[in-house]
């Protein structure tokens, strides 16, 4: 009696091992996933924003991943960008804004090395900005730019035919040079959307409009002379910025950091990618219409 009783209870211990062995893997793998709603503490979740802007959705997805759980309490955009498209950078900055606004999240902006133009730009959407000291801030403003290669064409004895239905239907053609009209047509138009990166950093930054103008020639600025000019909040490293974010969150302790796991590349993934957009001087550049841009060159 006494080892068949031995027996069931290890067996009845070993089932209760292996179960509770079980239920936290399930909740470790959920933790970095979408599984934050079993967390048994508030989170901060941590976007990474770096490089030229270029494409909005995979941002915008991180963005929004958590925007219904209730123990995400904030997201901290860790940012080391020179910006990059014009509606790319609106569009995330527009969705910053919603979060903040429809889902009651706190949101930080930490700029580490580089926080430029359309970078800065989206950052005017937080709850606060944190910066280095010697970070990058600033170049508010547009550029646009292409290749021209006219004189190419010339030289190669090519004439470009076109056929088309208005005086600014082939505006900004690489075959030959713009126009005295062609040139105010596009100068109004980076106009406006100067106008708006204005707009952006005054409404965000609670700065007067005249003000911001005198600081959106295109210049960059330190972390230290940009909070001075007030362009962001404070100075500090990551662990400041979280820090920050806690408080503001209203999250005590130590916060927990949810972070997306980057995709590891592999030699065979380089093998096989198309790496011709990356050739100084391709039939694509050849081909390419002009990009307005948020941008520090």
């Amino acid at each position: 009696m006494r080892n068949r009783m031995l027996i069931w209870l290890l067996l009845g211990g070993g089932a209760f091992l292996l179960l509770a062995v079980t239920a936290v893997a399930v909740l470790l793998t959920f933790e970095g996933d979408d599984g934050a709603e079993f967390a048994f503490s508030d989170r901060i979740q941590v976007v990474d924003i770096d490089g030229e802007l270029v494409d909005s959705r995979p941002i915008l997805e991180q963005i929004k991943r958590y925007e219904d759980s209730e123990s995400v309490k904030a997201i901290l955009l860790n940012v080391d960008s020179p910006g990059g498209g014009v509606a790319v950078s609106q569009e995330i900055y527009t969705e910053i804004k919603r979060l903040r606004e429809k889902k009651d999240k706190i949101i930080v902006s930490y700029l580490s090395s580089t926080g430029a133009s359309g970078a800065y730009y989206l950052s005017c959407a937080s709850n606060k900005i944190v910066a280095n000291p010697g970070t990058i801030v600033g170049s508010i403003g547009v550029i646009a730019e292409w290749v021209n290669y006219a004189d190419l064409l010339e030289w190669a004895k090519l004439k470009d035919i076109v056929f088309k239905t208005g005086e600014f239907k082939d505006t900004g053609s690489s075959t030959r040079a713009l126009t005295d009209n062609e040139r105010k047509y596009f100068q109004g138009l980076i106009d406006d959307m100067y106008v708006q990166f204005l707009e952006a950093v005054s409404s965000g930054r609670k700065l007067d409009l005249q003000d911001v103008r005198t600081m959106a020639d295109g210049r960059v600025f330190t972390g230290r002379d940009a909070k001075e000019r007030k362009l962001i909040d404070e100075i500090g490293n990551f662990q400041d910025a979280v820090d920050i974010t806690a408080k503001l969150a209203g999250i005590s302790g130590k916060p927990r950091l949810l972070r997306s796991t980057r995709q590891r590349v592999t030699l065979l993934d380089v093998l096989t990618t198309d790496l011709s957009r990356l050739a100084p001087f391709n039939g694509q550049s050849m081909k390419s219409q002009i990009k307005f841009q948020y941008l520090w060159k």
